[in-house]
């Protein structure tokens, strides 16, 4: 690959690409080798980005106007659950009879075809979206645009160099996708049956946040399209279980943001939320009341400094507040604020100023709570109206809103 490695976290990383550039890759592999009646062992693929990819074909199978061949996605420096997986692309004309082999057999056909002589097919293991709120059709394959626009590209391009005016069909599967599936986001979106073809750039930018961000804005999207105007917010897997077991709350409708706070409130503005409930631990959560929008460590650790200056204003000797900025995690500042009498007073500064960056951020245009928990005692604090957002959405897991 040109470009193949990059700067990311002071160390050189090396570049990886998405299952849409794989299935891209293969598909065109394929159609070359079906049009041409040669065999090749390796295909060049540009992607959206501008970086050229030079993909090894595996597993060739051919037929009678048929070919199916397949490529291994790789995540780089920074591999996901699909990392290692072979995208199987199988181009056929008209006619063509495959066999009843899984990585062949088409199985949702895509409706919104870019070509009308390209058809774009989801074979096995390729998911198939069952809810509304995602780019792909409801019934289609879970074929994202850009990867559905490559592989036409790819496609045509082999057409026109080998002189075919006819339709190729091309049918994209995924063997291991039932299985690598559940360890992703697709069941909370309703995509069934397998993985998501996705990628916008058709790189893999290793330490990159950008994938993350976008499952967090797809998975906003599919709660706005089946109805829901009041969002659910955890940064993962902490305030999940935390709201779920200690707070009785339904959680499968809600919303992961890791980190991107900011990215979050911007986008709830822009889809029209009426309401937006975060429960996050004091680990992550506190750095708000900084104005933080981004709580990873690598960004901001403001948390001791803003813990100690908040006790100093209300009256800490000096060696308290060196105690409290000395201190490692949340836990310890609230251990010393419990023994000092201070807890209540810092925490409903701490949870003002949580309000206050919160409805900064969306301009007073979605009503904001933040719960703030901790793991050893329990929920520390709520800013205004984060009470009346959680019985919003107590009322709305008691009435049964499942629109999705």
């Amino acid at each position: 690959m040109e470009d193949e490695v990059v700067v990311s976290q002071g160390k050189l990383m090396r570049r990886g690409y998405t299952t849409g550039s794989s299935a891209a890759g293969a598909a065109k592999a394929a159609a070359a080798m079906l049009l041409s009646g040669e065999e090749m062992s390796h295909v060049r693929l540009d992607t959206p980005k501008g970086i050229s990819l030079t993909l090894e074909v595996e597993d060739i199978y051919r037929g009678k106007d048929f070919v199916c061949c397949a490529i291994r996605k790789d995540g780089g420096d920074d591999p996901d659950d699909t990392h290692g997986a072979l995208v199987y692309a199988t181009v056929s004309k008209p006619g063509a009879v495959l066999p009843e082999e899984e990585r062949m057999r088409p199985c949702t056909p895509s409706v919104h075809q870019l070509d009308p002589t390209v058809e774009i097919w989801g074979g096995y293991g390729v998911g198939k979206v069952t809810k509304p709120g995602l780019a792909p059709e409801v019934g289609g394959p879970a074929i994202n645009p850009v990867p559905r626009r490559m592989i036409t590209q790819a496609v045509g391009e082999m057409k026109a160099r080998y002189g075919y005016k006819g339709t190729l069909r091309v049918v994209l599967s995924v063997p291991k996708g039932p299985d690598i599936a559940p360890k992703t986001f697709n069941p909370r979106l309703g995509i069934e049956g397998g993985i998501s073809l996705l990628g916008t750039s058709g790189i893999v930018e290793p330490m990159s946040d950008h994938a993350l961000v976008e499952t967090m804005y797809a998975e906003i999207n599919s709660r706005k399209a089946n109805g829901y105007e009041d969002m659910l917010v955890f940064f993962g897997n902490y305030g999940t279980d935390f709201a779920r077991e200690e707070m009785g709350l339904d959680v499968s409708k809600a919303v992961t943001c890791s980190n991107f706070i900011g990215e979050l409130l911007d986008y709830a503005v822009l889809k029209g939320f009426r309401s937006l409930l975060l429960i996050g631990h004091s680990g992550k959560l506190i750095k708000l009341a900084q104005g933080v929008m981004n709580t990873h460590s690598k960004y901001a650790d403001c948390r001791g400094e803003f813990v100690a200056l908040q006790a100093l204003f209300a009256g800490a000797p000096l060696a308290v507040g060196h105690e409290l900025y000395e201190c490692k995690t949340t836990d310890e500042m609230t251990k010393v604020l419990k023994r000092e009498g201070l807890f209540e007073t810092v925490m409903a500064r701490t949870m003002e100023k949580i309000d206050f960056y919160m409805q900064k951020r969306v301009h007073g245009k979605v009503k904001t709570g933040a719960i703030l928990f901790s793991n050893v005692y329990g929920i520390l604090g709520e800013t205004e109206h984060a009470r009346e957002l959680l019985q919003v959405q107590r009322d709305l897991a008691a009435a049964g809103l499942d629109k999705s």
